[in-house]
């Protein structure tokens, strides 16, 4: 019998391989549950997105939500929301590269562009960029990509006859009257105007010429002038006097003037993060952190981290200005829209910040929120959108716990955003 002696050097040896095995293994597991995550995602997002295109013919209607009905509701070219549903099909064919998707992409995207014309209100960027400026990452050809420049050009013009120097700020819409019935703004700006910057900021890039930067670095700026709150939690209005002075601070889509919308605090977290990447600004980097933390500290974000449609509602300190008991539903809604413009702006923020672990972290736990039951349709339902449960604007009684075409385009882009960071 031969006796088999201990050999220390050969026990570590293997001790270590087996660690390595161990450390590889988990590696793997963890790329492997985060890889099924996002290719379970984009498989749902395709199987809904061609019921979409079965529905959705008329290329003059942009799909935005649902009807009571269950059918699809569509927008014009006018209004703020269509470029979101090329841009959802120009993530889907990024991801997939199957060109079926590039084919509807472009088919929708060409269909939007007579939106480089548009003046009426401060959402060129959001029309014209989702869609045009996903081509330009995505398209090849030469002809269409000169082609699109020039329209995105045009945008970006469009996009400037608003900004008066005098106040600093592109003016977001016409005058109007605010809630209580007893102002009227004239020069209102709203949050969410920070994410037409980034159009701005492109074209400038792709011209050479810094006026277009310029007006995105001005607006910013004033915007964490009068936007923000000391606390970082951000009004949704600002009207402003000719000269520039803020008059008033207010809301329209929240629940109340002192209150925080949550879909706003997403803008700000996600224009301000855009804005540190363009500039390197680190003003921008610090509005961004301070609106993360604001809402990621807050006491009434949901464990799953997906927010009710505002932060403070119904509680004592905050009072509407409309008739919130008249639109009250027995729970206080979700914003998935929310959500995933969230999870996509700590995503990139991540990249950026000494927080960025605990930036990523958060992002991935909404994500992991919205691709679960609660959130994600079921294939063939939700009238093809891909996400349940957003809410457009409560206090008009509009797009109230209803699937919304910006939330499947904030998701599916945070889901890119995902695949090419690591942990």
């Amino acid at each position: 019998m031969k006796t088999t002696l201990f050999n220390p050097k050969k026990s570590v040896f293997f001790s270590l391989i087996g660690l390595t095995a161990l450390i590889t293994t988990t590696a793997f597991l963890c790329r492997s549950a985060k890889e099924e995550l996002i290719a379970k995602d984009f498989t749902r997002a395709e199987k809904q997105y061609k019921l979409m295109l079965k529905t959705s013919t008329d290329l003059n209607q942009f799909p935005r939500t649902t009807k009571k009905d269950g059918s699809i509701k569509g927008t014009d070219v006018w209004d703020w929301t269509g470029g979101f549903f090329p841009g959802g099909l120009w993530y889907i064919y990024e991801y997939t590269q199957k060109p079926e998707w590039k084919a509807a992409a472009t088919k929708w995207t060409e269909a939007l562009a007579q939106g480089q014309f548009l003046t009426q209100h401060h959402d060129v960027g959001f029309v014209m960029y989702c869609s045009y400026g996903n081509a330009m990452r995505l398209e090849k050809d030469p002809g269409k990509l000169a082609k699109y420049r020039k329209i995105l050009i045009q945008s970006a013009e469009s996009a400037l006859t608003r900004f008066d120097p005098k106040v600093g700020l592109i003016k977001s819409w016409q005058a109007k009257k605010s809630w209580d019935n007893k102002t009227t703004w004239q020069y209102p700006v709203i949050i969410d105007n920070m994410m037409n910057l980034e159009m701005l900021c492109y074209v400038s890039k792709i011209t050479g010429n810094p006026k277009y930067r310029d007006v995105a670095v001005s607006h910013a700026l004033n915007t964490i002038k009068n936007h923000f709150r000391a606390d970082y939690s951000t009004y949704h209005v600002v009207d402003y006097a000719p000269g520039g002075v803020a008059l008033h601070q207010q809301t329209n889509q929240g629940y109340s003037d002192n209150s925080t919308w949550s879909r706003g605090q997403g803008w700000a977290i996600y224009g301000f993060t855009m804005m540190y990447r363009e500039t390197k600004d680190k003003r921008f980097l610090d509005a961004a952190e301070k609106a993360a933390d604001f809402y990621l500290n807050h006491p009434n974000l949901p464990a799953d981290k997906i927010p009710y449609w505002d932060f403070n509602v119904g509680q004592n300190s905050y009072k509407p200005d409309w008739d919130y008991n008249s639109r009250k539903l027995s729970y206080v809604p979700r914003d998935a829209s929310a959500g995933a413009l969230v999870s996509s702006a700590l995503l990139e923020l991540s990249t950026f910040s000494l927080q960025g672990k605990r930036y990523f972290q958060s992002a991935e736990q909404m994500l992991e929120s919205l691709s679960g039951d609660g959130y994600l349709a079921q294939t063939g339902t939700n009238s093809g959108f891909i996400l349940k449960h957003s809410v457009g604007s409560f206090p008009h009684n509009s797009e109230i716990d209803v699937p919304l075409i910006y939330a499947d385009y904030y998701f599916l882009e945070a889901l890119l955003r995902y695949q090419k960071l690591k942990g």
